[in-house]
């Protein structure tokens, strides 16, 4: 069986994310008072072959005319999801219940970390993504991700 045959068969609930999502990033602070907020289109691949098992492509758009896009290719190891990245590392895996959990370590920003939870709703056209930011052990924002699936 290959790696992403056990991808597959043991993180099963990831596979429903497949397709285009569209969504609204907000980030607060510890006061939960908006720093940012900004539009979102994820695309979510699920490669039969290769090194990857998983690439999720990022598109960010702000209203001020801001865009910033970023492609973040998964490896599937020890019962995890994987990423090695410039920006950060980490991994994501299953709970009993199909939720995602991710805890990735920042590269460009030495201290800081992400935990995140990911939901989906029950007719799988809605997910909710929650990011817990902290700096050097210290919480200093969360990030409310609300998305919707766009296609296939």
């Amino acid at each position: 069986m290959s790696r992403i045959e056990d991808f597959h068969r043991e993180m099963p609930a990831m596979l429903d994310h497949k397709g285009v999502w569209e969504g609204l990033y907000t980030h607060i602070n510890r006061d939960a008072e908006v720093i940012d907020k900004h539009k979102v289109q994820v695309t979510c691949e699920f490669p039969t072959s290769g090194d990857y098992a998983y690439i999720q492509h990022n598109h960010f758009k702000w209203d001020d005319g801001r865009e910033f896009k970023m492609d973040l290719p998964g490896v599937y190891r020890d019962g995890r999801l994987w990423w090695d990245l410039e920006t950060f590392s980490g991994s994501a895996w299953q709970t009993k219940d199909n939720l995602i959990l991710l805890n990735l370590d920042r590269k460009d920003d030495p201290g800081a970390n992400f935990f995140e939870i990911i939901s989906m709703g029950s007719t799988g056209k809605h997910r909710s993504r929650t990011w817990h930011w902290f700096k050097d052990g210290q919480l200093f924002k969360r990030t409310l991700c609300d998305e919707w699936k766009i296609s296939s």
